[in-house]
């Protein structure tokens, strides 16, 4: 198998895709304690790490409209700590400084430097994510022509609007975009509905949840595009030829 001849660029997800984000977020969620234990003791005793999660889910269910901005969402729920424990809430946005820079401090997936970069020797790469992991933060800047996210969009995929703003951020046609990921409904259906060519990577530690997943949708369009079902990032270059 080979890249569609239509092939012109490949958009990427990033958290779960590139690099495991469920290691990064515990320990910038640690960091952020430890910060908090200086700037705000009183809102670190009453909100230890599980109970800023509760908060920060609380929040997103209070603001929907928010659901697209992570950023905003852990800002919000800092405030809604502090102000809750008594303490100064203009401590929100520098604590979520804190948090957010060592959030960026990823490792990458073992295979992913090399197939990059025989992927960005062939066509251009722009990261599409859900999440707001920065290319210049995590290293992937060498490799990416640019980035849209659901911050900057307004809207999360699998939402057409995402993949349409990253097409024409590539200014090209969905039929000339391949966008891998490693959600099904998300990147794989959310793609495929919007006209892209699709990829899904299922890495080994994802295989036994993708395989327990129900059909996210069993009513949506037959493919019209290409599509792989890969188990890692060289295994999608090697099908691509690249």
């Amino acid at each position: 198998m080979h890249a569609p001849p239509s092939l012109h660029a490949l958009s990427f997800d990033l958290d779960d895709t590139l690099w495991p984000v469920a290691p990064a977020i515990l320990q910038a969620e640690r960091v952020l304690q430890q910060w908090l234990e200086q700037h705000a003791p009183v809102t670190v005793q009453r909100f230890p790490v599980e109970r800023m999660r509760a908060l920060r889910e609380q929040v997103s269910r209070d603001c929907p409209d928010l659901a697209h901005d992570l950023t905003a969402l852990r800002l919000e729920a800092n405030r809604r700590a502090l102000r809750a424990s008594g303490e100064d809430p203009a401590l929100a946005g520098p604590a979520f400084e804190v948090f957010f820079a060592e959030r960026q401090r990823v490792t990458f997936y073992p295979d992913v430097e090399r197939s990059l970069d025989r992927l960005a020797a062939r066509w251009p790469l722009l990261a599409l994510s859900n999440g707001n992991a920065e290319l210049e933060a995590t290293g992937l800047s060498r490799w990416f022509v640019g980035s849209v996210n659901a911050r900057s969009v307004g809207v999360l995929k699998p939402d057409a609007r995402i993949f349409a703003a990253a097409c024409a951020h590539l200014r090209l046609s969905p039929g000339q975009v391949l966008h891998a990921g490693d959600d099904h409904r998300c990147d794989v259906r959310g793609a495929q509905a919007a006209g892209l060519h699709s990829a899904w990577i299922v890495r080994p530690d994802q295989a036994a949840h993708a395989a327990a997943a129900p059909d996210p949708d069993p009513v949506a369009p037959p493919v019209t595009g290409w599509h792989v079902t890969v188990g890692h990032l060289a295994e999608l270059a090697d099908r691509l030829g690249a």
